[in-house]
């Protein structure tokens, strides 16, 4: 696929590799964290189960409970002090970006008040929340990551910026709201492709030039 190692680590099982396997405690915390079980999982961390361990797929028990949507599970884990809002799976992915990804305004606050930055590798060409928030539902998580600060054209690793990714997967309305903020309709990624292609390949150029957005290759402007 273009974009991203699958773009999701969430859909991908990685190799744990010479990583120690969880110990029974730990893998009992996934999968009450997956059950959403609130009261067990503050029940394991309150007998001193690791909030930060490393279980299924390189997963931390902060971005499974993410992941699986379970909200009680969520909650357990922020309250306890230990649990490392700024953590990293195995994909290079951040609590905020999953939170953002599926459009959780609440969790995308939550974790910022815990101290998790809207975007820490600011400069560098790296995913952040707001490709993950403009590639998903968004819920106006966009427009309060862009109010916190965060830059319109920021880059990923190969070069894809937020309003590619909205353009391509997520919803009309965030990259309209990009554009507002200043991103730039005529940036081009590692590859060549623009936000105008991006919508192409999903389908719907015509929005893409309704937003005023055109061409940025050479074969599509002929």
């Amino acid at each position: 696929m273009l974009i991203r190692r699958v773009f999701l680590s969430s859909l991908v099982a990685l190799p744990m590799g010479g990583r120690a396997a969880p110990s029974s405690l730990e893998q009992q915390l996934f999968k009450t964290i997956e059950l959403d079980q609130g009261h067990f999982v503050l029940k394991l961390l309150l007998d001193g189960v690791d909030p930060n361990a490393v279980g299924p797929q390189g997963q931390r028990p902060l971005h499974w409970a993410l992941m699986h949507e379970a909200g009680k599970a969520v909650d357990a884990l922020l309250a306890d002090p230990r649990t490392q809002v700024e953590s990293e799976n195995d994909a290079g992915e951040r609590p905020m970006m999953l939170a953002a990804l599926r459009g959780r305004m609440e969790w995308v606050k939550a974790l910022h008040r815990r101290g998790a930055h809207v975007e820490p590798k600011r400069g560098q060409k790296a995913w952040g929340a707001l490709h993950y928030a403009c590639s998903g539902p968004d819920e106006g998580v966009s427009a309060w990551l862009l109010a916190q600060g965060a830059d319109p054209n920021a880059r990923s690793e190969n070069g894809t910026t937020p309003l590619m990714m909205a353009l391509g997967y997520g919803r009309i309305d965030s990259a309209a709201v990009l554009l507002k903020h200043g991103a730039d309709g005529q940036a081009v990624n590692d590859l060549g492709l623009g936000a105008w292609e991006f919508a192409k390949r999903a389908g719907r150029p015509e929005a893409a030039e309704k937003l005023g957005l055109k061409p940025t290759t050479v074969s599509d402007k002929t």
